[in-house]
């Protein structure tokens, strides 16, 4: 049977991938009776309840997304991890796909089930959706500084939330100043002040929590000299981009965030720590733990090595149990 549709409604398929809702086809002024025999046949397929992919076989990724953003409804967009993988803030798809919608819109859960060919729906509300929504990119989504805000706001402690606005900045997606516009339009934001004074870091180089915490309670703390961030160093034919880099002292500090580091990246660390000492450039390499639980003896190692390049001063005392200023 051939379906007759109305160039609005050809239009939408082309630019939704395939899908369709009821709801679309009635706005364009058409019978929605025309889905009932194509779904009978099994030209078209349920994603949603009243959403159809208009062609046979596992919908692509980007379909699933569209119908997920068609179930919740006009207005709709997606959100927090999905808007996040739309935009290359995350590598790894969530397992359910998030909507934001109106504070006025109503989706039950029975809307949100998938019909066994799309993950489930999370819909989260917001009365300030209008200034969320990216005003162009499709699917609809919120804008990079909402999405990130939203990641921030559900992140269960201040790290994961701080990594997430050095993540949207070091991926190049958004900048510190753009970032706190969207802080400075929410009523209400978890951290607003610790993560204001943290993006001041960002702009200046910091890429990740565990960067952020060496700045602050490692360098910072004890006096030590101010590292240039991810700066550039040609060696061995090759251009490396440095954690920290005491330029002056020919000294590196590399941290590394991971809990298991694959023999791949272990042997890759290596080739670079090489490839900095035949520049010239001692590499010290630091992790998650030394960082954040043993401060004052990384500060103090630090502090020793700079000295032994260079260095007149001596790092301070950050506290009345602070060994580091005499080590």
């Amino acid at each position: 049977m051939t379906v007759y549709l109305s160039g609005s409604c050809q239009e939408l398929l082309e630019s939704q991938h395939g899908i369709i809702a009821r709801w679309q086809v009635a706005r364009a002024g058409q019978c929605v009776r025309i889905f009932d025999p194509q779904v009978r046949s099994g030209r078209w397929l349920p994603v949603y309840r009243g959403v159809y992919a208009t062609f046979t076989g596992q919908p692509p990724r980007i379909a699933l997304l569209w119908a997920a953003a068609l179930r919740a409804g006009p207005g709709a967009v997606l959100s927090y991890d999905t808007a996040a993988e739309l935009d290359r803030l995350v590598d790894q798809p969530s397992r359910c796909i998030h909507v934001t919608v109106g504070p006025a819109r109503r989706v039950t859960v029975a809307d949100c089930e998938s019909q066994g060919l799309a993950p489930n729906i999370v819909v989260h509300r917001s009365a300030r959706l209008d200034q969320a929504r990216h005003p162009a990119r499709t699917p609809p989504r919120t804008r990079i500084e909402e999405t990130t805000l939203d990641l921030v706001q559900a992140a269960p402690s201040f790290d994961k939330a701080l990594a997430w606005l050095a993540s949207a900045c070091g991926r190049r997606l958004t900048t510190p100043e753009l970032l706190r516009a969207s802080m400075a339009a929410r009523a209400k934001l978890r951290w607003r002040a610790e993560l204001a004074r943290a993006l001041t870091d960002i702009g200046e180089g910091i890429h990740s929590a565990l960067e952020w915490h060496y700045v602050r309670g490692v360098e910072r703390s004890h006096g030590l000299p101010r590292a240039e961030r991810q700066a550039v160093s040609r060696a061995g034919g090759r251009t490396r981009y440095l954690d920290n880099h005491y330029r002056e002292f020919r000294v590196a500090v590399e941290l590394d965030g991971q809990a298991a580091h694959p023999a791949e990246a272990r042997w890759r660390d290596i080739h670079r720590d090489n490839a900095s000492a035949e520049a010239g450039i001692v590499t010290l390499r630091y992790n998650w733990a030394d960082v954040t639980q043993d401060p004052c003896r990384v500060a103090a190692e630090v502090g020793n090595v700079l000295r032994h390049h260079g260095w007149t001063g001596r790092p301070r005392a950050c506290g009345p149990r602070c060994a580091a200023s005499s080590a």
